[in-house]
């Protein structure tokens, strides 16, 4: 009727070749969820981090919100001043610039 203590105790035991069998999908998906999603987030956060600290005076961006304008200034505490039309200016975080639609280019070292 019931099953006996022997049966039970066979079917308990598991070696460590089972034990590490049921674990290798596990293992299989957090990889390919590292590939797939984390990794290719992190360079995105990186190439974004690069973009926002090569900001510099006379920059064509837009903002997160939609907001196009012209860096006027670049500050050291995280922020920028924007003119979106003229004699309008205002302030903005700089992680919140989403891209950079056009670079100035470095002005020419005076040879004196």
């Amino acid at each position: 009727m019931f099953a006996t203590p022997a049966y039970a105790q066979a079917a308990g035991d598991m070696s460590g070749a089972a034990a590490f069998s049921q674990f290798v999908p596990l293992v299989l998906i957090f990889v390919i969820m590292y590939f797939l999603l984390i990794r290719p987030q992190q360079k995105k956060l990186k190439e974004h981090k690069a973009m926002v600290d090569a900001l510099r005076r006379g920059d064509s961006v837009v903002t997160a919100g939609g907001i196009i304008g012209k860096v006027v200034h670049v500050r050291e505490d995280g922020e920028v001043e924007i003119e979106i039309a003229p004699g309008v200016k205002v302030r903005v975080i700089k992680s919140t610039i989403a891209q950079v639609l056009s670079k100035t280019e470095p002005a020419a070292a005076n040879s004196n």
